[in-house]
């Protein structure tokens, strides 16, 4: 069949090792420049950028201006939750890049997934709000219930907040040291960011890792027990 979408060429895209660390890198949801992504993937600042000029071609990252500075990001959401899931299936199949230690501890905790929070805690704040019946999935609908209005709207985040921008305003994402669903979507974004607000949590500026403080992880584990 050489109708529909070329998941080779995505693929492609995806497979080069030093690609595939710079996209990495930006699951972090932090934009960054073609040096510190050189640093990341291990190969001269040149070859970044012949890198992300293809990864920008594709439709996987963007880049920004800032001043004299130009930083990359990913492209969308939708890339994000295809590198979560092939990272979920990578660690499936015993494709590991290195040993486990107490770093994956954390990432397996807690973690930035793009922009919203992932790994133990998201998959559990996921499953009390479908279980509160904050959140309804129907077929592979997910949507935000009345009740579930109510719950963010006590948290302090406004409902209105919320209906602004082409991302959906909830969906799943696969978590790959999980393997099973969290919270994406504007919904998520703004949870995570309420959590670091109001000082539950820090990003570890060195990884991917969330670190609750104790105050803030009973607070969390008391609305999403």
């Amino acid at each position: 069949m050489k109708e529909g979408p070329d998941i080779a060429f995505v693929a492609t895209l995806i497979g080069d090792p030093a690609r595939a660390n710079m996209l990495t890198a930006l699951m972090s949801g932090k934009a960054l420049t073609a040096r510190e992504l050189a640093e990341e993937a291990g190969v001269t600042p040149q070859t970044a950028s012949s890198h992300l000029a293809r990864l920008a071609e594709g439709g996987l990252v963007q880049a920004r201006k800032q001043g004299r500075h130009k930083f990359f990001e990913l492209a969308s959401d939708d890339v994000a939750g295809v590198l979560e899931a092939l990272m979920g299936l990578a660690r499936g199949t015993g494709q590991l890049r290195t040993r486990t230690g107490p770093k994956e501890a954390y990432l397996r905790h807690a973690r930035i997934c793009y922009n919203h929070l992932a790994g133990e805690l998201g998959v559990q704040m996921y499953r009390s709000m479908i279980r509160r019946d904050y959140l309804a999935l129907d077929q592979h609908d997910l949507r935000l219930t009345d009740a579930g209005e109510g719950f963010v709207t006590r948290l302090g985040i406004a409902p209105d907040t919320l209906t602004h921008g082409r991302t959906p305003l909830c969906r799943t994402c696969l978590d790959w040291s999980e393997r099973s669903s969290h919270l994406a979507g504007r919904l998520g974004r703004a949870l995570l960011y309420h959590f670091e607000t109001e000082g539950w949590a820090k990003r570890d500026p060195s990884s991917r890792a969330v670190h609750f403080n104790r105050s803030g992880l009973a607070r969390f584990n008391a609305l999403f027990d």
